[in-house]
Parts: structure tokens; sequence; C-alpha cells
């Protein structure tokens, strides 16, 4: 079976797993340190905080903006759940902002749009998360003067985007934001297992976010409301959750890393092929914005319904029957149950309404060979048919 996504594991990741193993430290070691400075520096970023998932680093991202009760949260619709949950974690209100036609990233448009109408009303957002989908950055210089205009914090979700690059900088690099949160889910460019990071260049930040990572424990007498009771003394200062990474899966995101440059580019070189070998399909094939380098954690395609009479269902089924696994990203949220209960109807976000029954995603992976995407194009050839 050829699947959407895999992660690509060698001997120095093993090894250095197998290192940490023998060590004396499993969690709370040096190797969470080394991860954290690794992607740092790749990135360009002061300071990193690696912990369980991008969930997490969504969540205490959130916390650490100061998000609560009463406030604001702005997405995309077509993300995974957890960009709008990590707001409603908070107590925060959650609503969307629909995406661009071409790049399915936020619109700047309906963004800019939206904000007008937001400070009329009195309701403007507190953190708007832009997500990276696919690896593609936002049009971050455009978010970034919205958010100085108007006042809120850009929490850029980029669980899809390491290793990409922006107008001559590395996604993660937080020149456009007040933080960046990376995923290393096993499907992910670079995977820990399960994980996440948030990227800043705000110390302030920096450490409201290692406070809430760890319980809102702090050991630092500065920050103590009284003198030490001695070497083993630790003070709770707020409420924080228990969201530390083991240096076990540290050990193994810090071995991705050396590999990270060689992941993306054999990506890219995928993803220019599935250009040229879909180029005469009924296909829509993604849009690069000018300025960005994706870094294609995922290749999305949309039906072209006046080129084919088949289904999305069908096309799934067909390809499978061939030994092929595709996949979407995403439902739109607002669409979710829990959304809908929350007031959220059908036509609330038409160009992501229009994604989701066209969409789908093919396989993309470091170890995808070419032989077997060629196959995919075939098969795929095969179920766009008539017979």
């Amino acid at each position: 079976m050829i699947y959407y996504g895999k992660q690509s594991i060698n001997e120095d990741d093993i090894k250095a797993v197998e290192e940490i193993l023998c060590s004396d430290f499993l969690t709370q070691g040096p190797a969470i340190d080394r991860f954290e400075h690794a992607v740092a520096e790749y990135c360009g970023a002061k300071y990193a905080v690696a912990v369980c998932n991008a969930t997490a680093a969504l969540h205490v991202a959130c916390l650490s903006a100061g998000l609560g009760k009463g406030d604001l949260l702005w997405t995309s619709p077509i993300t995974f759940v957890a960009s709008a949950n990590c707001g409603r974690y908070c107590g925060a209100d959650v609503d969307f902002v629909d995406i661009d036609e071409k790049t399915y990233n936020m619109s700047v448009v309906a963004l800019e749009e939206k904000l007008r109408c937001a400070r009329k009303a009195n309701q403007l957002p507190k953190v708007v998360v832009p997500v990276h989908l696919a690896g593609q950055s936002c049009d971050m210089v455009h978010i970034k003067k919205l958010s100085e205009e108007y006042g809120f914090t850009v929490i850029e979700d980029a669980s899809h985007a390491v290793g990409a690059d922006y107008l001559d900088t590395k996604v993660g690099s937080c020149a456009f934001s007040d933080m960046t949160v990376f995923s290393f889910h096993p499907v992910k460019i670079v995977t820990t297992g399960e994980g996440g990071m948030i990227l800043t260049n705000n110390q302030d930040l920096y450490e409201r976010l290692m406070l809430f990572r760890s319980h809102g424990i702090t050991r630092d007498p500065d920050k103590m409301t009284h003198v030490s009771d001695g070497d083993w003394y630790y003070q709770q200062i707020d409420l924080g959750c228990n969201y530390r990474m083991t240096d076990i899966q540290a050990a193994l995101g810090t071995s991705q890393m050396t590999r990270l440059d060689t992941f993306v580019a054999r990506r890219r070189e995928l993803a220019a092929r599935y250009d040229t070998l879909l180029r005469d399909l009924p296909l829509v094939t993604p849009y690069v914005m000018k300025g960005a380098e994706p870094s294609w954690h995922i290749y999305v395609v949309r039906m072209d319904a006046g080129r084919t009479r088949k289904t999305k269902q069908q096309i799934f089924e067909k390809m499978k029957e061939q030994g092929i696994t595709l996949n979407l990203h995403y439902i739109p949220v607002h669409r979710q149950p829990y959304y809908e209960k929350l007031g959220f109807r059908q036509g609330d976000f038409p160009q992501s309404e229009k994604y989701y029954e066209e969409a789908f995603t093919l396989p993309l992976y470091y170890d995808l060979m070419n032989e077997e995407q060629e196959y995919i194009v075939e098969a795929l050839k095969n179920a766009l048919g008539d017979n």
C-alpha cells in the first residue's frame, strides 16, 4: 500500500535514540536543549520551546499571548481542528477567515475586510492564527502590517512548513509574527514520533512559554513570591500544563534536523514532477505565491468538475483498489458538529466549502520513489476515466 505520507528513519536516527535509552536522562535532560537550539538556529529565531505535540504548542502559545475568556481568536477554516481548539482551551471565542482561492491559505483580503467590520463592532481578535497549508507560507508581510494596525498577536501555525522559505527567510524566523508553531508528527517533514515546538524572538513570551509548558512552576528566585526555602524549592506561580517533550523524542528530532534540507529538496522535486505528470488530467495543481518556497508537507489537487464526471468518493475507492491511500486536508473546521453548536453554518465561508468539495491529497514523502509516483499518476488517470 502507498500511503499519503510517512516518516523516514535511518540508522543515525535509531542510534541517537539508543544513546538516550542508555543515558542518565530519558526526560528533562540535555537532549531537549540541543533540539531546541538546532531548530532555532536553523530558522534564525532567538528562542525555541519543545513540547509534546503541536496542539500543546498552539495552546501554550495562546496562553503566553494572554488569550482568555472574552477574547477572540481567528484562524482559517481549512486546517486541523487544533488551530481553532487552542483558543477554546483558553476560554476564548473562535471565528474564521475564509481562504484565498489560489493558495488555500487565509485570504488577506478577507482578513482586512473582517478586521474593518470588527473594529466598528468593537470585536477585534486578540490572536490571529494563519495556517501555512501544505508548507506554503501565508502572505505574512500583509498579515504583519494588519497586526500592527489592529493590535493582534500573530501565531503562525507552521505545522506543515518546517524547512519552508518566505521572502529569503525561513518559516519559523518569526520575522513577521510573534510566535511560530511546528509539528513533528510522523507524517510531517521532520518527526519526533509526536512533538511540537514554539519559536519566538520575544524574551517575555519565551519565559511564559517555558512556564506554561511545565505546570506553571519555576525555580527562578527572581520570579518567586518570597525568598527560596532551599535548593529543593520551587513555586507554582501560574496554572500551566505538563506539555514537556522527552529526551527520546528530542534526540530523534535533532538527528532528523541534520537531514531537513535533504527532505525538503526531495519533496520539492516530487512536487515539481507532479506538476508535470498531472498536466493533462482534469485537476487543478497547486499555485505557489510569489516569494514563497513551500516545503511540501502535502500535495493537494482539486477536481475540475467541468472535465470529469467522477465523484471524490469514487476516486478514493478506485485508488484504494489500486493500492493507494489518498487523504483530504481538511474538512472545514466550522462544519464540525462542535463548531456548528457554537452557531457556524454551511455557507459562512464559501471558498473553504468549495475547496472541501473538490480537494484531495496525493501521496508525497521523502522515500517515495519516482516509479511509485508514476504509478500513482497512472492509477489516478484510471480513477478519473469513464470506465
